[in-house]
């Protein structure tokens, strides 16, 4: 088991180097995708990504529920990469984004951080750094920027290796 989470701010290169530490595993991988798209500018992000992704890779979309899912697909043979974190942590705070029976984010985090040190094979998380700007207006924009500098705090110290990417370049922290 491996667990290895990429940080790094909008466009820094995040994702195409978790696509690449995937793709060098030799493993078979599964393509833990988080985001919901709710207009066209994120839905040509969404294609932007999906288009340069093997085709043999799986995808599976969770935007809710994330450890069952993890449970559900991850194996000793295979490679997931979840992108990203803090996609998935606004679906669970945003109340226009949670399914009718609502999501509790509490119990989502406390699965989840409970759920990954457990799996077998290699995962690779994805997650925005968006604690090295200014503090946000509005209480919404407050709460996500708070809960992600949590979240990454608490998945880096149980993963194994930690890279923070810029400008496409990584930087190993741990």
């Amino acid at each position: 088991m491996s667990l290895q989470l990429i940080l790094g701010g909008a466009r820094s290169g995040k994702s195409a180097y978790a696509e690449k530490l995937a793709a060098e595993s030799g493993m078979a991988v599964t393509y833990i995708a988080t985001a919901q798209v709710y207009d066209a500018e994120f839905g040509n992000r969404v294609a932007h990504h999906k288009e340069r992704r093997p085709s043999d890779w799986l995808t599976v979309e969770v935007p809710h529920r994330l450890a069952e899912t993890l449970i559900a697909e991850a194996s000793p043979d295979r490679c997931l990469i979840i992108d990203c974190l803090t996609l998935w942590l606004a679906q669970c705070i945003c109340q226009e984004c949670a399914p009718p029976d609502g999501v509790d984010w509490a119990l989502q985090r406390k699965q989840l951080l409970a759920t990954l040190p457990t799996l077998p094979g290699k995962i690779i998380m994805v997650s925005n750094e968006v604690g090295m700007g200014i503090v946000p207006l509005g209480e919404i924009n407050r709460q996500f920027q708070d809960e992600a500098g949590r979240l990454n705090q608490a998945v880096a110290a149980i993963s194994d290796e930690v890279l923070f990417i810029a400008a496409g370049l990584p930087l190993k922290l741990k």
